[in-house]
């Protein structure tokens, strides 16, 4: 008999601490009984082998030192080492050099026969059963290590006895629990445990057979391509080639079985690197279909399998597409999430609504080119998330408003961008996606409660900024006013390229926010002025007044035209020479302001220059005949505006 292959012999024992991981997964794939049982299985078999060891080693000519300097498990390890050597034991009986006989031969059946019969012969005081039982696998794991280094015709027979070595000890324990014995020694009769041994060896073969993936730096999606393809034109063809041996001896069905545990445990170990990105895992996901369809997920050809050793296999795969499919919707919900916070990252730029959207639903087209229903399962994950990062995105927001030093007002104003976007791009996804109606319902109410919140800080530092920047400007003549109606430009025409649905309520409010605090100043000047004064103002009120038109009706358009422009009417009724023409100017102010107080007008007729006491008393007289209480809460302007009595005549005349 061809003696065993020292690379096989190497193989086996060399422990490769590099596999240890995905044999572990292979064991558990495999449907055998659990570790913990095995466990508890070897340890008494252990002990028995110890006991029985021990007796034998007795009667070992010599071997008194070698008891003394050993412990007894090491003994016992190294007398199942030695199949041949009966070098210082007793002398063997007939029966026992025709069971060696028949192991050296490849002839397993018939030494199987001949153990069990010195088993229960009662000539077996010293255990020498056991022993020869360990002699008899180890050759036998021989024979099929041979058989998968090689093509050797001539392993067949042996290897056809492994295969009916292995169904005689099934037979056996059958009878053994048919008889009613004991279940403790079946389960620790070393036959019990050929089947599992035998998976180990193939297992440990074809692990080795599979190039390992992610060792190097090129794990791109071309190498993961590569390697898959290597999966399928090299390592399965190599397999399917073995198997035909394996058929003949019986034993196709756990090399199948075999075959699958490895192939999914490698999948596994693939899908489970947390460095594979989307793209990767669906690359993964669509090799497993394709071999699912295909047939070649059996590791041999159909025709050379039987039918239940093929489901064994698809049930295999079904298993690792589903875990495949878990990993990948976890990955989508990761990188959804992650590209969604760097696209709406706060003091950043806004992103157009397209990237958004791209971001959203670029997985679920790639995932339907492989499968629909996976599609369906990605958009479902991928909407989900985006309710995630909504809210995660509304604490953030409130968190960065309560912040001591406060958002600038582009700032707050790209915020607000960012919420218009997010509705646009939700608006478009109830089309492309099938948006239920919770989540509608749910988004909407996100949306809406972040949009009121930033508009109303908005409007409120807008207002702070432009009272601070106004205040005792008509004194001083020197401010930032300019300066803030140029940067809300800048902001309101990027907001504008937008094209969101509150653009021009946003840029109306704002307009009503200056005009208020405008004549808010304007007309809560401390001290009455002098002529210089006077003209001084009135050429300041025509310099901003023509900056706020340009700059509005740049923002608006057309629509500027609507603006309600008290300042512009004020104007119109200083810059009047005569007092007939000022007493026609002041009717239409009365009706477009019907909150304007009489303080109101006499503070603006103070800025008026060389107006005598008689024109000032008429055009008193004149408001206050025609000066009605506003029936609607539109247009009052002047309502919130308190103006301190003036410290001159309480005429209310210049001249006093």
């Amino acid at each position: 008999m061809k003696k065993t292959k020292p690379s096989w012999a190497a193989f086996v024992g060399e422990g490769n601490k590099r596999r240890e991981k995905m044999i572990e997964e292979n064991e558990r794939i495999l449907p055998k009984a659990t570790h913990e049982e095995r466990k508890k299985q070897e340890v008494k078999r252990k002990g028995k082998l110890k006991t029985l060891a021990g007796k034998l080693l007795k009667t070992v000519v010599g071997g008194k030192q070698t008891v003394e300097k050993a412990g007894t498990e090491d003994v016992a390890g190294n007398l199942l080492k030695r199949p041949t050597s009966r070098k210082g034991v007793e002398r063997e009986t007939p029966a026992e050099e025709t069971i060696r006989r028949f192991i050296e031969q490849g002839k397993f059946l018939e030494a199987c026969d001949q153990i069990h019969h010195l088993e229960h012969s009662g000539n077996d005081s010293l255990g020498k059963s056991e022993s020869l039982y360990a002699l008899l696998a180890e050759r036998m794991w021989t024979i099929v290590g041979e058989a998968l280094s090689g093509s050797d015709r001539r392993l067949l027979e042996p290897l056809q006895s492994v295969g009916e070595s292995l169904k005689w000890e099934k037979q056996k324990e059958a009878e053994w629990l048919g008889n009613s014995l004991e279940t403790e020694s079946v389960s620790t009769w070393s036959p019990n445990f050929w089947r599992k041994d035998l998976e180990e060896k193939l297992m440990q073969y074809m692990t080795a057979q599979i190039p390992l993936f992610g060792s190097s730096t090129n794990t791109d999606e071309t190498a993961l391509k590569q390697h898959l393809s290597h999966l399928e034109t090299a390592f399965l063809p190599s397999l399917e080639h073995r198997s035909d041996v394996f058929k003949e001896a019986g034993l196709l069905v756990t090399y199948a079985r075999c075959c699958h545990a490895s192939l999914c445990s490698h999948l596994a170990s693939l899908c489970d690197s947390n460095c594979f990105s989307f793209s990767q895992t669906l690359l993964i996901y669509e090799w497993i279909i394709k071999m699912y369809k295909s047939g070649s997920q059996a590791c041999v050809r159909a025709g050379h399998s039987p039918q239940h050793s093929l489901s064994l296999g698809a049930q295999c795969l079904v298993w690792i597409l589903l875990r495949t499919e878990e990993k990948l919707l976890a990955i989508a919900r990761k990188e959804v999430g992650k590209a969604l916070k760097e696209a709406f990252d706060i003091g950043k730029p806004p992103r157009a609504d397209a990237a958004v959207i791209e971001i959203l639903t670029e997985k679920t087209e790639a995932a339907r080119r492989v499968s629909e229903s996976l599609s369906e399962k990605v958009e479902a994950e991928c909407l989900e998330e985006c309710l995630r990062f909504l809210e995660s995105y509304e604490d953030e927001i409130r968190s960065f408003l309560q912040l001591d030093d406060g958002p600038q007002i582009c700032s707050s104003l790209q915020i607000l961008e960012n919420c218009c976007i997010l509705r646009t791009v939700w608006r478009k996804l109830t089309y492309i996606c099938s948006v239920s109606t919770e989540q509608n319902v749910k988004v909407n109410g996100f949306l809406h409660r972040m949009e009121d919140d930033i508009m109303e800080h908005f409007l409120q530092t807008t207002t702070s900024k432009v009272k601070g920047t106004l205040n005792a400007y008509f004194k001083k003549f020197d401010s930032d006013f300019g300066h803030i109606l140029e940067s809300l430009k800048q902001s309101f025409l990027t907001f504008r390229k937008k094209k969101t649905a509150i653009y021009e309520a946003l840029v109306e409010a704002v307009n009503a926010i200056i005009i208020t605090e405008y004549m808010q100043a304007l007309l809560t000047t401390p001290r009455k002025p002098s002529a210089m004064q006077r003209r001084r103002i009135v050429n300041k009120i025509e310099e901003d007044h023509r900056m706020m038109q340009t700059i509005f009706k740049e923002c608006l358009g057309p629509a500027a035209a609507s603006l309600k422009d008290p300042i512009k009417a004020i104007l119109e009724l200083i810059q009047t020479s005569d007092p007939e023409g000022m007493k026609i100017a002041l009717l239409p102010i009365l009706k477009e302001f019907p909150d304007l107080r009489k303080e109101h007008l006499s503070a603006v007729l103070d800025i008026k220059d060389s107006l005598s006491r008689e024109d000032r008393a008429a055009l008193l007289k004149v408001f206050q005949d025609n000066c009605r209480e506003s029936e609607t809460e539109a247009n009052l302007l002047f309502a919130d505006i308190e103006v301190k009595p003036r410290k001159y005549g309480l005429c209310g005349c210049l001249c006093c």
